[in-house]
């Protein structure tokens, strides 16, 4: 299986792995749908933190609102009855006032938060560095969990305005957020190669070859961005152990020059011409005055 190494910009994103047969309309969709489903799970995890200790979101008219204008407006949100936590909830009041305040309980928080450092493990950067392959199963099953996870601490689910409830049914809205940078629409991807472009209505053995061992470093980038810039001859990692290494060297050229002490030439022990001074009389001579 050829393996590609998936970045953005310089950033390493996941290792993915496929056959050189596949066409790149395919791959470029399989790709993608992998990166997006990815942000997707980073999106809920950083959501899953304020569920568990402020509770479930306000209705958008209600939030950002202080007590008294609450009560000014005869606001009254209609799910705080029904959204309630599994054993209880215990009250922490939101100060930026997004969510309700009721959260769960120490023994649901703690479901939802090892379930977040599951998910967050399964599609980590991570995985890079250990060599393994993430794939789209891989992303619905940390989806899952987070899923899961919910619906045992909230049995009868979430509200319907609740950003982690809209992630989990597609009906999120990142329309004016940073995020909706990140998200690459399936049409608008490109992959680029040894700084090419791999074109749609190809295969991938058209550009590597039909070496099913190959590893490359492919880019994903949006269409009108222009080419990537080129992958550097050297690793950061690399340069780094360069850097020490010659640190190394110079340290050790150092101290062998400070024990480089030849005084001892100068001995009479070490002259090699004492043995024929000795027999030619010419040895404990002095010059000077007497």
């Amino acid at each position: 299986m050829v393996q590609l190494h998936v970045k953005r910009g310089d950033e390493s994103q996941f290792h993915f792995s496929t056959t050189v047969d596949i066409s790149l309309e395919t791959l470029i969709e399989e790709v993608t749908a992998i990166h997006n489903g990815r942000l997707k799970v980073d999106r809920i995890c950083s959501e899953v933190p304020e569920l568990a200790e402020h509770g479930i979101t306000l209705p958008p008219n209600m939030q950002g609102l202080t007590d008294d204008q609450i009560v000014d407006l005869k606001l009254h949100d209609e799910w705080e009855d029904t959204c309630i936590p599994s054993g209880g909830a215990e009250f922490k009041k939101d100060e930026i006032g997004r969510r309700n305040g009721h959260a769960p309980n120490e023994k649901m928080k703690d479901v939802l938060m090892k379930t977040l450092e599951e998910a967050r493990a399964l599609i980590s950067k991570k995985q890079v560095q250990a060599n393994v392959c993430v794939t789209m199963g891989m992303v619905k099953e940390a989806l899952d969990l987070l899923r899961g996870a919910v619906m045992i601490v909230y049995p009868m689910g979430l509200p319907p305005h609740d950003p982690i409830r809209m992630e989990l049914e597609d009906k999120e809205d990142l329309a004016g957020t940073q995020a909706s940078l990140q998200v690459m629409p399936a049409e608008e991807a490109q992959l680029w190669w040894a700084a090419k472009e791999m074109q749609r209505g190809k295969k991938l053995q058209d550009y590597v070859g039909k070496n099913e061992k190959t590893k490359i470093v492919v880019k994903l980038q949006k269409r009108g961005q222009g080419a990537p810039a080129r992958e550097p001859l050297i690793t950061e990692e690399q340069q780094k152990q360069m850097m020490l290494h010659y640190h190394r060297r110079q340290e050790e050229l150092k101290k062998l020059d400070d024990a480089d002490d030849d005084t001892h030439l100068q001995s009479q022990w070490s002259d090699r011409q004492a043995l024929k001074k000795q027999f030619q009389g010419l040895t404990n001579i002095k010059w000077g005055p007497r």
